[in-house]
């Protein structure tokens, strides 16, 4: 099992990946808690030059709380991982983590419908920008 979905926008910058990624979360039900610029932590705290790369903290309180209710300690899952990375081709590539291989690792059968419902709704905005 994969654990993750992707999928490469063809004639997008990174920029516009960037605001088209975010506005189909948000069409979701997401939204993009934290922003995470690993090219830029990179330079600054190694002095390495590494491609665009953006990890986007993707949460849709709705569900974040339905499983909090279920789980507590699964706050170490959460938020929903997505990046937006330039890969090697000059291409923009997009991929989103999927919760159903997360969740397998809890051992919680009251988790699967929610992370089956929170997979549904990142395969939505993957599928949405190709």
């Amino acid at each position: 099992m994969s654990y993750y979905f992707n999928a490469v926008l063809k004639g997008r910058s990174f920029e516009e990946a960037l605001e088209l990624v975010t506005a189909e979360l948000k069409k979701e039900g997401f939204g993009v808690l934290t922003e995470i610029d690993v090219s830029a932590t990179l330079k600054s705290k190694i002095d390495v030059d590494f491609k665009k790369y953006k990890i986007l903290g993707a949460c849709n309180p709705h569900f974040a709380y339905k499983a909090l209710q279920n789980e507590d300690k699964i706050g170490v899952f959460l938020p929903c991982n997505v990046v937006v990375e330039e890969n090697y081709q000059g291409e923009v590539e997009v991929s989103a983590v999927d919760p159903v291989a997360s969740m397998i690792s809890v051992g919680n059968e009251n988790l699967g419908e929610i992370a089956g419902e929170i997979q549904r709704k990142l395969k939505n905005v993957i599928e949405s920008l190709s």
